[in-house]
């Protein structure tokens, strides 16, 4: 793994755009040809070490954090320090790359942790309003508060198994009651990280007041943290997560469809987008929790092909408000007459993001669905009224922003820059071309 931190390490040395750019492309390219079909573990080191599900996670933190340089370009022309905002991201990159290449769990804690940091800045530094000082608190306390059990639970189960190495790790026998405790004291940070209903407050914040960067990794790659945390840490908690996966499923769906009403009476793109993610991730949260294979395969599929759709909705969303100045639905309709070019993506991401073929959402909650209906026939109907709702709160952001009349305060027509409809398509081709060979990214 040191082939991959070294370089990345020497382009926050270099803290220049276009280096930064073109190193994280081709850093990409490199890590893509890395790839061993059927590894159980590769790269291994001391402290690092790559699986499957690590390998894909990594390889979209890289891919993320290339495109949003590429979508920052803003802040490039105002020279709103640039070269900060370079360290800043590829600090946050470090990070990723540390939590989901490590083998030891305290390492994975603090790398975790240390992935806050960045983000704050990000938020705080090149957001948009005040109230992203709000927004960064909430944020920061949210996961802070519920992640200090988390390191306590981790300390505990070094004392008791007397390793922390992931491959190592083996369901304990305790009395009922410690092992309920110890149980919710580890799930809870992975649970707000990813973010689960009830604790997904600090998420539609956190998106609308941090600048494009901010609300594609958060979306792109952040979320996909809790899911990665969860399938980690289940391993010690096989029987326990067994007994309680009836409260996650209950949460994760029903939490999705009321999530679907609130996107349903939205004005705000980044606000809609944002709440969009905790329906998506409330299915994630059903196929991580039951412990079956389509479960975790749906989960991870659906954790990438979220990723990349969010970021490029999020991207979307930016293009509109560099424009409009207006991220409300009310403000900027008619964008069809306005931007027709860009009407294009807005239809091909939104059916995307509606998991329509031939995207990765559409085999990821195939299989998600496959396994939570195995699991109980009676969740068919939140189910079914998820996956109707999901396609009524896109096609309404699509309707809304297209169609009507357009504001009377515009007076000039920009329909998009080449690098904009490159961002876009390296958001799209992914997410749809990789269905081809759906069995890569099958656990």
């Amino acid at each position: 793994m040191l082939k991959f931190i070294l370089p990345l390490m020497l382009l926050m040395k270099f803290k220049h755009w276009k280096e930064a750019q073109l190193g994280l492309f081709f850093l990409s390219f490199i890590f893509g040809l890395n790839c061993c079909h059927n590894f159980y573990m590769s790269n291994m080191s001391w402290v690092f070490g790559m699986d499957y599900i690590s390998y894909i996670m990594i390889y979209l933190s890289l891919w993320i954090m290339s495109l949003i340089l590429l979508s920052s370009q803003k802040v490039k022309m105002l020279k709103s320090f640039d070269s900060s905002f370079v360290i800043v991201n590829l600090m946050l990159l470090f990070s990723l790359l540390i939590t989901f290449s490590s083998l030891d769990y305290l390492l994975f804690y603090i790398s975790f942790e240390m992935s806050l940091i960045p983000t704050l800045l990000l938020i705080l530094g090149w957001g948009y309003q005040p109230e992203r000082i709000q927004a960064g608190i909430y944020m920061l306390f949210y996961t802070l508060t519920f992640s200090l059990p988390l390191l306590g639970s981790l300390l505990y189960y070094s004392y008791m198994n007397g390793s922390l190495v992931i491959s190592l790790s083996e369901p304990l026998c305790m009395s009922d009651y410690m092992i309920i405790v110890w149980y919710f004291a580890t799930v809870w940070a992975f649970l707000v990280k990813l973010p689960m209903y009830m604790f997904h407050l600090w998420l539609p914040k956190a998106h609308v007041e941090a600048p494009v960067a901010g609300s594609m990794i958060l979306a792109g790659v952040l979320l996909k943290l809790g899911g990665y945390g969860l399938i980690r840490v289940m391993i010690v908690f096989q029987q326990t997560g067994k007994d309680f996966s009836w409260l996650w499923m209950t949460l994760g769906l029903l939490g999705g469809v009321f999530i679907s009403f609130t996107c349903l009476r939205q004005i705000d793109i980044k606000s809609l987008i944002a709440y969009s993610s905790v329906a998506h991730m409330g299915l994630v949260l059903c196929g991580i929790m039951i412990f079956s294979l389509w479960g975790l395969s749906g989960g991870v599929i659906v954790m990438v092909g979220h990723g990349l759709c969010s970021s490029g909705l999020f991207c979307l969303a930016n293009m509109v408000y560099e424009r409009v100045g207006s991220r409300s639905l009310l403000v900027s309709k008619g964008l069809v007459s306005f931007m027709p070019s860009m009407g294009l993506w807005w239809f091909l991401l939104s059916v995307s993001n509606m998991a329509s073929p031939p995207s990765l959402n559409l085999l990821g909650e195939i299989n998600l669905i496959i396994s939570v209906v195995s699991w109980d026939h009676l969740s068919m109907i939140g189910l079914s009224i998820l996956s109707f709702f999901s396609a009524a709160y896109t096609l309404y952001m699509y309707s809304m922003s297209q169609h009507g009349v357009v504001c009377n305060s515009l007076y000039a027509c920009c329909s998009g820059k080449v690098q904009e409809y490159l961002a876009l398509f390296l958001h799209w081709f992914p997410l749809n071309v990789l269905i081809l060979n759906s069995n890569v990214i099958m656990c």
